[in-house]
C-alpha cells in the first residue's frame, strides 16, 4: 500500500506575487508538478490548488493554497482531513529570511519563526509536528521592512541563485518523502 504525503508550497495567489520572495514555496511545488508533467486543479472544499503526483512508492499531493499567506492552515488542514494525511506525513515548503539566499534547511517540528504560513497552518494542525523546507530569501539590509522585502521579487543578480535553490528544494523534498529525514539533512543542510 503506498504511502500518502501532502506536500504545501507556501506563497500568495495571483501574479502580482507570482515571482516574490514570499512566493518559493509555490514555486518549488511548481517545479515538482513541471517534472512529472502534473496538472493542477481546485481542490474542493479545500481553498487551495492540488496535484497528484507519484513518487517511488508514495502518493503525493502538491498543493498551493489560494488562501493568502496568513490563513494557509485553512487549505492546509482540509487538504490533511480530505486525503487522510497526518501532520507526520506533510510537508511544508516556504521562505526563510534568517538563511541567506541559495541556503535550504530541512527540519521536522517547531515554532513559527514569525511566519505568518506556519503560524496558521500550526494553529489549524493543532501541532507544529510537520516537516519544513526553509528556502533562504536573506534579510533586507539596513532597516527596510522586512514584509516589504518578502512581497519583493527578487533582484537581476538574484535570480538564478533563486532558481538553483528551487530545484534543489524540490530535489529534497523528493529525497525526504524517500528516504528520510538524516539522509535529507546530511544531503541539503547546507
Amino acid at each position: 500500500m503506498a504511502t500518502a504525503w501532502l506536500v504545501v508550497g507556501l506563497g500568495n495567489p495571483g501574479p502580482a506575487y507570482a515571482r516574490t520572495r514570499h512566493n518559493v514555496g509555490f514555486m518549488t511545488v511548481d517545479e515538482l508538478a513541471r517534472r512529472v508533467a502534473a496538472r493542477w486543479s481546485k481542490a474542493r472544499g479545500a481553498r487551495a490548488e492540488a496535484a497528484k503526483v507519484s513518487f517511488g512508492d508514495a502518493d503525493v499531493t502538491l498543493a498551493k493554497p489560494v488562501t493568502f499567506m496568513n490563513l494557509s492552515g485553512d487549505a492546509v488542514a482540509a487538504l490533511s482531513r480530505q486525503r487522510r494525511v497526518a501532520p507526520d506525513h506533510i510537508i511544508v515548503v516556504h521562505d526563510e529570511i534568517d538563511l541567506g539566499l541559495g541556503q535550504l534547511r530541512v527540519k521536522f517540528g517547531g515554532g513559527d519563526n514569525g511566519h505568518n504560513g506556519l503560524r496558521s497552518i500550526r494553529a489549524r494542525l493543532g501541532t507544529g509536528d510537520f516537516y519544513r523546507v526553509r528556502i533562504g530569501v536573506s534579510r533586507p539590509a539596513g532597516d527596510r521592512d522586512p514584509v516589504d522585502w518578502v512581497l519583493g521579487s527578487f533582484g537581476a543578480s538574484q535570480i538564478e541563485d533563486a532558481k538553483l535553490v528551487i530545484a534543489e528544494a524540490g530535489d529534497a523534498v523528493e529525497m525526504l518523502i524517500a528516504d528520510g529525514l538524516a539522509p535529507t539533512q546530511n544531503r541539503f543542510n547546507n
